[in-house]
């Protein structure tokens, strides 16, 4: 027999104190793509977001979390807890989701460091956030596309899609590094490369292939993925070359527009370039304050 402990189930004295919501975003998804129970959507379209706790901090430091993308769905569920399956969230929301928890967690500018091109001297500048988030949040991801008589349907990939893709990338470009291996034999090398060059050329078409939801010719609607699998293996270089177009327009719009800088007087004269631009990126140089 269990015994029964009522102070277990007091209402914790100190719950008022625990974090509040210090942001609120509108997904530049609008909440479209997630899978049922992925995501409870507020009435106004407005999710809330919450700073880090010191566990989310710590989990987003942890290498081999960041790598697999465990950390990131961690750390996004915790601070933006309507969203119940961060692996299914569409992968355009996933910057804007980056930005505001900083914003929650550290304040709405943040810091950034490169080099001076030409000189490398090391120079820091402050990044408006908000202006980032608000760019993000108004752009809007088309997915109707027409190819001759075909009407298309795309998707943005999960971030689980997303994360698999990257990390399949990302071994098989270990194997081209054995090309400037002279500890491994020409024979050897030659059929690593290729055999690595064939499945990056079948993860590419497998990548396209799942941002298309749907097909439809006249009457005929084909949602099966294995037929849309099977077609975007046997069809025209054109169509394939129109679905790439497309999807790097959408990836264009999503993504971050590099920081444009003015060279002091001082830097011009030690040959700077007047003006040139900074990549923003989110990494743990940077998230942390």
């Amino acid at each position: 027999m269990v015994d029964f402990n009522p102070e277990s189930y007091e209402t914790n004295p100190l719950q008022k104190y625990f974090r509040q919501p210090k942001v609120y975003i509108t997904l530049p998804s609008k909440g479209e793509y997630y899978p049922d129970g992925a995501i409870e959507m507020p009435e106004n379209g407005e999710l809330p977001v919450f700073a880090m706790t010191a566990k989310d901090e710590l989990t987003m430091k942890t290498p081999d979390a960041l790598l697999n993308g465990q950390a990131t769905v961690s750390v996004i569920q915790s601070c933006v807890p309507n969203i119940k399956d961060a692996w299914k969230m569409p992968s355009i929301d996933l910057d804007a989701l980056l930005i505001a928890i900083r914003i929650a967690t550290y304040g709405e500018t943040m810091e950034i460091e490169v080099k001076v091109p030409n000189t490398g001297e090391d120079k820091k500048f402050d990044v408006d956030l908000r202006q980032l988030l608000n760019k993000l949040v108004s752009v809007e991801y088309e997915n109707k596309l027409q190819i001759d008589n075909m009407d298309i349907t795309l998707r943005p990939l999960t971030y689980q899609e997303f994360t698999e893709a990257s990390m399949k990338t990302f071994e098989e470009q270990r194997i081209f590094a054995l090309v400037n291996d002279d500890t491994v034999k020409e024979e050897e090398k030659l059929a690593r490369f290729n055999e690595s060059f064939l499945k990056l050329t079948d993860l590419t078409v497998d990548t396209m292939s799942r941002s298309i939801s749907k097909i439809s010719v006249g009457d005929t609607e084909v949602t099966n993925q294995t037929h849309i699998d099977e077609f975007m293996k046997n069809a025209d270089k054109s169509f394939y070359t129109y679905i790439v177009e497309h999807l790097d327009l959408q990836k264009e719009k999503f993504a971050l527009e590099p920081l444009q800088v003015q060279s002091t007087e001082e830097d011009i004269e030690k040959g700077a370039p007047e003006t040139y631009t900074v990549p923003i990126t989110f990494d743990q140089s940077n998230f942390f304050a």
